[in-house]
């Protein structure tokens, strides 16, 4: 196996020691990272992730517990020792770049090489090679930081941790401040950080949508690890046990709720089991396909043969009665959503007119239809009145809801719960569609 490169062990740091407000950042923190590995720590703000990686940079004196680097207790270093530590073992990228806007970008490259002894003629040679590794054009060495963009700028700041040849390099939140291209363009720099340049690179995120670049990602909260999760999509740098990189229903619920405790994760997966019918590899198909459906790119044959087509066919592996049902009903959302939007945008624009009726007529017989519910004449009436209202915006889903349960002497419909139930849910599924396109446009409008 290969040597730990670091490790935390039974790890304590506190905030405030002795004041009103003293509470521990991190609470017997232990963690194994290996050389070559990428690592990302993961966790909502104040969950401890960058007071862990902090700890490795040798900022952060533990109040229990132990740091050590390829086996040396950081802590224990003379002030010189750990200053040689900090040049030369270990880099760090700040996610506010931390570059110096009174010197120009090659300088701002190049200083760390001042403090290892480098003479300016090889501190430039290097700087360079690192600017041109990391897109920076030549005619801009000259010019100072500030006149790049939030990307150029990060790049720079990688540079500049990369240019003393660190064995390990620290990363935190280096992506947050820039757009999602740059984001991207710097994300892909520390991959090819960790797998050319085979560096050790443990970054802090609290963005789920960067977990696949990471070997392993520790999931932190309230200052501790809660869990470990293996990257199965990646050749594993710390040895597993046989089965460890398997993909379990609790690592699919784990990235669609990052957040969520393991418990919580066990409880949703026996939740899905007792009340559905395909497991959550299927669900994320169907939603797959429902995406399909939405931007008009799969019809009703085609979402049939995905949902009939075997799970080992990478289809959902319905049966036909089943398939026709949900294809039924995705459908039909769709298709009567439609006049939520249409009897929305004209509201909006007109007022109430008598041709709206058309769009609340064709709602109606839709629930209706569903429900399978026997209305009389009034009750469909004020069932009519009540939907056009909740469609409008008028009334609340709660409001809709309580007067279709209401006795009709007190203004309500007499429907039972359950039927009022199914009406209130069916009606909210088709505002859902409906009705959100048309709130973004009126936000779009709004900020114009």
């Amino acid at each position: 196996m290969a040597k730990v490169a670091i490790e935390a062990r039974d790890m304590v740091i506190t905030y405030n020691k002795g004041k009103s407000n003293e509470f521990n950042a991190l609470n017997h923190v232990s963690v194994e990272i290996y050389p070559r590995e990428y690592i990302i720590l993961f966790g909502p703000s104040g969950c401890g992730k960058s007071t862990l990686l902090y700890s490795m940079l040798g900022g952060l004196q533990p109040a229990s517990g132990q740091m050590l680097v390829f086996n040396e207790d950081i802590y224990a270093y003379t002030p010189a020792q750990l200053n040689k530590y900090q040049q030369s073992t270990i880099g760090i990228v700040y996610q506010q770049f931390n570059l110096i806007s009174s010197i120009s970008t090659l300088d701002n490259v190049a200083l760390p090489m001042i403090f290892m002894g480098v003479g300016k003629a090889d501190r430039n040679r290097k700087g360079r090679e690192m600017l041109r590794r990391f897109g920076i054009p030549e005619r801009l060495e000259d010019k100072l930081p500030t006149m790049m963009s939030g990307g150029q700028q990060q790049r720079i700041a990688v540079s500049r941790a990369l240019v003393n040849d660190p064995e390990i390099l620290l990363a935190d939140e280096p992506v947050g401040n820039l757009d999602s291209i740059s984001a991207e363009h710097v994300m892909d720099s520390f991959q090819e950080i960790n797998e050319k340049d085979r560096k050790t690179v443990i970054l802090v995120t609290h963005d789920a949508k960067y977990l696949p670049y990471a070997h392993r990602v520790i999931y932190m909260r309230d200052g501790v690890v809660r869990r470990i999760v293996v990257n199965p999509t990646k050749r594993q740098v710390k040895r597993v046990h046989p089965g460890e990189t398997i993909v379990t229903e609790i690592e699919q619920l784990a990235r669609l709720y990052p957040y969520a405790e393991p418990m919580e994760l066990k409880v949703k997966s026996v939740v899905n089991f007792a009340t559905q019918k395909i497991g959550f590899r299927e669900l994320e198909r169907l939603e797959n396909a429902t995406l399909h459906v939405l931007k008009g790119e799969m019809d009703r044959p085609m979402l049939m043969d995905y949902l009939m087509r075997s799970v080992y066919q990478d289809g959902v592996g319905l049966d036909h009665d089943e398939s026709e049902k949900i294809v039924q009903r995705i459908f039909s959302i769709v298709e009567y959503s439609k006049d939520v939007e249409k009897f929305r945008t004209e509201r909006m624009n007109d007022g109430m007119f008598m041709h709206q009726r058309k769009f609340i007529d064709n709602i109606l017989d839709y629930i209706a239809s569903e429900v399978g519910t026997v209305m009389s004449a009034d009750v469909k009436a004020g069932l009519k009145t009540a939907i056009a209202e909740r469609v409008g915006g008028i009334i609340v889903g709660d409001e809709f809801a309580e007067r279709l349960v209401l006795p009709l002497e007190r203004g309500g419909l007499s429907f039972s719960e359950a039927d009022a139930y199914k009406i209130s849910r069916h009606l909210e599924k088709l505002i859902a569609q409906g009705g959100y396109v048309i709130r973004a446009n009126e936000l779009l409008g709004a900020h114009s």
